[in-house]
């Protein structure tokens, strides 16, 4: 079987994937005739491959992605009540939307950063599996705003495009290298990085501030967490400094408003994490 990689032709054996392709660690995803895939994509005779750095633009935003995930397993890791809803990249960083019953306080924000820290130390694989809407309905019946995107694909979706979107309906299960075991799943279009460990661990927890379903006074309202990834030089006391700075600014009245969470993350080269309100 014959593939183009980086524009050189390449013969390889039928059921390949991207791990045989790259060796480069920095690789984290390739374009398969352009489309971004998993480097665990299988490739077909013909193929038009090329690999994707974690520095490049599309590399950032996997990694942001990859990073959301982490957050919401940790999120419903502590409080399996919360209801997810969506989590893309966006410029220098990512959000994800929590609908929960009560709202996060400090002390939820240094367990949710702890937990957050042991799922990227497991190592958790990322694995994508793609599934019908029927099945998709029944696995995710007791994820609300889950099964309104399903209901919405190929709609035009925003952001939301980054958990649907005209193509294949995917679940990413986190699955433990370990036992082979699903810890936790989500819906999702990918890609993400190959396992949670690529993430790192340089992030801090700081703030949280309201914000609204899909952007409409007409649903629930929600909680935004904000992250920064700085130079790696950079020192885990240097990137608190600066979080406690900007939590200080926060009011324990932002805290309490409503309980609908919105996560955003900015990874851009060692992770802040600040949460800002969102008025309706």
């Amino acid at each position: 079987m014959r593939v183009t990689v980086s524009a050189e032709a390449k013969d390889i054996e039928p059921g390949s994937d991207g791990f045989g392709l790259f060796t480069d660690k920095s690789i984290v995803a390739m374009r398969v005739n352009g489309e971004l895939k998993d480097l665990a994509h299988k490739l077909d005779d013909g193929d038009i491959v090329d690999g994707v750095a974690i520095s490049s633009p599309d590399g950032l935003n996997i990694l942001r992605h990859s990073a959301a995930h982490v957050l919401a397993q940790a999120v419903q890791s502590i409080n399996p009540e919360a209801k997810l809803g969506i989590g893309p990249p966006v410029t220098d960083g990512f959000y994800y939307d929590f609908d929960v019953d009560v709202a996060f306080t400090p002390d939820d924000l240094r367990a949710l950063e702890k937990q957050m820290q042991r799922i990227i130390q497991s190592g958790q694989r990322f694995v994508r599996r793609v599934t019908t809407e029927s099945s998709a309905r029944n696995e995710l019946a007791h994820e609300p705003y889950k099964l309104e995107l399903i209901g919405l694909k190929g709609a035009d979706l925003g952001d939301a495009s980054a958990e649907v979107s005209t193509g294949e309906l995917s679940i990413y299960d986190n699955v433990d290298p370990s036992t082979g075991t699903i810890v936790w799943s989500d819906l999702c279009r990918g890609p993400h990085l190959p396992n949670t460990r690529m993430v790192g661990q340089a992030f801090a927890l700081t703030r949280v501030a309201a914000a609204y379903w899909r952007a409409t006074r007409r649903t629930s309202s929600c909680r935004e967490f904000t992250e920064q990834r700085g130079h790696q030089r950079m020192t885990s006391g240097h990137i608190r400094s600066v979080s406690k700075k900007r939590q200080n600014a926060i009011t324990e009245d932002s805290v309490k408003s409503s309980t609908y969470s919105h996560f955003l993350m900015k990874l851009v080269p060692v992770l802040q994490f600040s949460i800002r309100r969102v008025e309706p």
